[in-house]
């Protein structure tokens, strides 16, 4: 006879005990664990998030108090970020044109989406590492999903995102811009965004949450990660530089950005950068949920 009792987050908790019940043998081992299999593990999990997903009213609130808690008392609110990355569009496009000896209309389209894109996944990946530190109130205060806290951050920033396409638009309506007919892999790309930044907001909210020096640790990878990284600079740049198979070809972020930045600028389809994205998705994704279905239980404690 086993009996589990309900998840706890004290993992290895074993009692074994000798009972003698009316109609059965006397010795028969009864184990009581506080602790599920991975099959409980992955039950809960999974309810977790499903629950999480049927309130998206809540988290659509929730996301819309944080932005205009965010900017209260703003003139311009989040439009201020749009303005900010309209600037600095402006000014580096032209300075860079220049200094990487680039045509300003094909650089500023190209510098207009990278820096709107790259700002989507530094703001979810350090904003990420403190969902579940940042709601440590209603956590010891309310019982909900735990996974709630990370949707909320990929929402809150999908938001922001929107008001900053406006930059976009703009440069491409400026520059004549038209994209290519592998614009409609844009819907699944932006999926894959979506579902990207979901597994990196649950992952670094969890150790954000067990170790608090991850924050700036992160902050300087993603520093460094923009430099290193095609934002700033055309990978046509280092075609016969012997570096591009490094910077390029195998770097998770470019390949992230090229699925959605290339069709837009008029590139094809190129089945090779889709197919290091669903790797590197893959990847990150089955990362997250071991450390999901292992840390669900320790959060509360540990925030």
């Amino acid at each position: 006879m086993n009996i589990i009792t309900p998840e706890t987050g004290q993992a290895g908790s074993h009692i074994e005990a000798e009972m003698s019940q009316v109609g059965r043998p006397p010795g028969r081992p009864v184990t009581i664990t506080a602790t599920p299999g991975w099959h409980g593990k992955i039950k809960m999990a999974r309810a977790d998030i499903a629950l999480a997903l049927r309130l998206w009213p809540l988290v659509w609130t929730l996301s819309l108090l944080d932005i205009r808690l965010r900017y209260r008392g703003s003139l311009l609110g989040p439009f201020w970020l749009t303005l900010s990355t309209a600037v600095m569009v402006g000014s580096i496009g032209f300075l860079y044109s220049h200094l990487f000896h680039q045509n300003v209309a094909a650089y500023l389209p190209f510098l207009s989406i990278s820096l709107v894109l790259w700002a989507f996944i530094s703001t979810v990946t350090a904003e990420g590492c403190m969902c579940y530190t940042a709601s440590e109130g209603m956590i010891r205060a309310m019982r909900m999903p735990l996974s709630l806290h990370a949707i909320r951050v990929v929402l809150r920033n999908i938001l922001v995102l929107a008001h900053n396409i406006v930059v976009i638009v703009v440069v491409f309506v400026i520059f004549r811009v038209v994209p290519s007919a592998a614009v409609i892999s844009l819907p699944p790309a932006l999926a894959l965004w979506a579902v990207d930044a979901f597994a990196v907001s649950l992952m670094l909210g969890i150790f954000g949450a067990r170790f608090r020096d991850i924050p700036p640790i992160i902050g300087s990878i993603m520093q460094i990660a923009f430099y290193l990284t095609p934002v700033m600079w055309n990978p046509v740049m280092l075609m016969h530089r012997g570096v591009s198979a490094v910077l390029v070809k195998w770097n998770p972020f470019y390949a992230l950005l090229e699925i959605v930045r290339g069709p837009l600028l008029g590139g094809p389809l190129e089945p090779q950068v889709w197919a290091l994205a669903l790797g590197y998705s893959a990847v990150l994704i089955a990362i997250s949920g071991v450390v999901f279905l292992r840390a669900r239980a320790r959060i509360a404690y540990w925030v």
